[in-house]
């Protein structure tokens, strides 16, 4: 397996990170913990949770996790901190209020000293970001936090993140994580030049459309019920995505993958895996039949053949679906 540079910090890292947000709900702690350590004894070293999956669950299975099998110090640990925490006015948000302390509190979760990638899990457009990148600062000096990076962040507030940054001499954003599928291709336009221009890892979420590049979802039938749109019904966020233009480029990805000998997941997650300017994709398998299905894309390529091909279903930069629907910032829609 070829690792990769995560962004300009010399930091290697397995091509497909590992997703914690299933863990501790649906799946079980003893099917995640099985699920991390075969992603471990595959060559996965890359692991992304949050505080907010399941409550805290997630950290802390993940957590327990690393502390059986003795692997922390081989593990590149991502966190996150954003999202409501608990009932209080402060317990969500990024200040350095709400920051210093979801830190300490997703220390203890995951039975470390120290979150080698803490990421703000989504932007904060009601305060200055000098706020939020002066307390990240001190975490990464109190040695608590190795890196910083955001999630989801519209191009400008990354760049102006990155300015920020360079006037006061604060801890630089090294990673962003964005929502980047064939089916959604919107950060190509500003993001991803960005990046590349700066030295930011991308490591987009949701590789696999949640589910729709997966083949979980057919026209005319409702959501499977165990489906991540079965179990949010049917006015919720997931389920806006599933269009019929998405549906449509899963059937065709489908038939191309078969010619090629591989699932449909597996085509969808090599082709984000390999587009120009990716880092790592995050994977988040519910089960260990999941995990199995993605790990032989860890020794692909795909071809200029195949990357034609999927630019014919869904040109550079568009979008068939919304995966954007879950951030404060973005006004576009897809219908």
């Amino acid at each position: 397996m070829e690792y990769r540079p995560l962004g300009r910090t010399g930091v290697l890292v397995s091509p497909l990170c590992l997703g914690a947000m299933n863990f501790g709900g649906p799946t079980s702690e003893e099917e995640s913990i099985r699920i991390i350590d075969r992603a471990l004894d595959a060559g996965i070293n890359f692991i992304d949770t949050a505080n907010v999956y399941n409550a805290g669950e997630s950290e802390r299975i993940v957590g327990k996790a690393l502390k059986q099998n003795g692997k922390r110090d081989q593990v590149v640990l991502a966190t996150k901190v954003h999202g409501r925490m608990g009932d209080g006015p402060n317990d969500r948000g990024n200040s350095r209020y709400h920051i210093m302390k979801a830190c300490e509190d997703s220390l203890r979760r995951l039975q470390t000293d120290h979150i080698d990638l803490y990421q703000l899990h989504r932007p904060a457009l009601d305060i200055p970001q000098d706020e939020t990148l002066r307390a990240l600062d001190d975490l990464v000096r109190q040695g608590k936090v190795r890196y910083i990076g955001c999630s989801t962040f519209p191009a400008w507030m990354v760049m102006e993140a990155l300015a920020i940054s360079e006037k006061y001499n604060l801890a630089r954003f090294i990673s962003e994580q964005p929502p980047y599928n064939l089916v959604d291709r919107r950060i190509e336009n500003e993001l991803i030049p960005l990046a590349q221009r700066y030295g930011l890892a991308i490591l987009p979420w949701s590789p696999l459309a949640g589910g729709i590049l997966a083949g979980r979802y057919k026209k005319g039938a409702p959501p499977p019920p165990d489906s991540r749109a079965g179990r949010q019904g049917g006015t919720g966020l997931f389920a806006q995505r599933i269009t019929p233009a998405a549906l449509d480029v899963a059937e065709k990805l489908a038939e191309r993958a078969k010619e090629r000998g591989m699932t449909l997941s597996q085509f969808a997650l090599l082709w984000c895996k390999d587009q120009p300017g990716v880092t790592s994709p995050i994977i988040g398998p519910r089960t260990m039949e999941h995990l199995e299905d993605a790990l032989p894309v860890l020794e692909m390529t795909l071809s200029d053949e195949d990357r034609a091909f999927c630019d014919e279903l869904v040109h550079p930069g568009n979008a068939v679906s919304d995966f954007h629907n879950s951030n404060p910032w973005m006004k576009a829609r897809i219908f």
